[in-house]
C-alpha cells in the first residue's frame, strides 16, 4: 500500500515517481518536493523545452541520474503532455524506495 504523503508508490518490479516539471529552466536539477493537485511531487528543473518530447526525455534522464539507475529503466508512465508526470522506474522496488527516501532526505 502506498503512503499518500510520499511522491512515489511501489508497483510490481518498479516504483512510480510523481514529478512536477519546470521546463526551460536555467539549469537541470531536482529541487525538493512540492504539493500538487495529484499529491506531493518532486520538482524537476530541465533546460529542455516542452516540444517534441524533449522535456520528457530530459526528465527521464534527470531522474535516472539522480537515482543512479540506467536511463533505460526510467520512462514516463502518465502525464506526457502535463507538467505533473508519473515516471516508472523499473527495478527492485524496496531498493528503489530506500534510494528515493535517502535522496529526499538530502534535499533542502
Amino acid at each position: 500500500m502506498s503512503d499518500p504523503d510520499l511522491p512515489w508508490r511501489t508497483g510490481i518490479g518498479c516504483v512510480i515517481v510523481r514529478v512536477r516539471v519546470v521546463p526551460k529552466s536555467s539549469k537541470d536539477g531536482m529541487d525538493g518536493v512540492e504539493p500538487t493537485a495529484e499529491g506531493p511531487a518532486f520538482k524537476v528543473r530541465v533546460r529542455a523545452v516542452p516540444a517534441d518530447g524533449e522535456a520528457n526525455e530530459a526528465v527521464e534522464r534527470q531522474l535516472a541520474d539522480w537515482l543512479d539507475v540506467p536511463k533505460s529503466r526510467v520512462s514516463v508512465a502518465s502525464g506526457h503532455r502535463s507538467r505533473v508526470k508519473s515516471l516508472k522506474v523499473i527495478g527492485d522496488a524496496p531498493s528503489l524506495v530506500n534510494r528515493l527516501a535517502a535522496r529526499r532526505s538530502e534535499m533542502p
